[in-house]
């Protein structure tokens, strides 16, 4: 497997090792459910956000949440997680499975303090 941009997210955190914890692992397609699960699993964090760029024109990104577990119909810190790494022009939209359309808007265009960290 080639290498996953791999980035953790201290969500509702103003510094490191703060908040909640979330995985985003931004994507050009999706992966096979097996392999995300066990992507999850490997991150052992309560959350990894997988997104693809959306062909959809009511959002940005499609966007799915998967514990160690299992795939959950929505995580809200997880989501918080994603649109802080995606976020470029001043806010981003996701679909999901669930069906619900979430935007994230940054104040005055600009990413919001957040702990992240990233590898590749």
């Amino acid at each position: 497997m080639t290498g996953i941009p791999f980035f953790q997210v201290d969500a509702f955190a103003e510094r490191p090792l703060t908040g909640n914890p979330a995985a985003v692992m931004p994507l050009d397609r999706w992966l096979p459910d097996d392999v995300m699960q066990a992507i999850a699993a490997e991150n052992n964090l309560a959350e990894t956000a997988f997104t693809v760029p959306s062909e959809n024109d009511a959002a940005d990104y499609e966007l799915r949440w998967f514990t160690p577990a299992v795939e959950v119909p929505l995580c809200g810190h997880a989501t918080l997680a994603a649109g802080h790494i995606l976020i470029r022009s001043g806010k981003v939209r996701f679909s999901t499975k669930s069906g619900i359309s979430l935007r994230a808007r940054s104040k005055r265009g600009r990413k919001q303090p957040a702990s992240a960290s990233a590898s590749a």
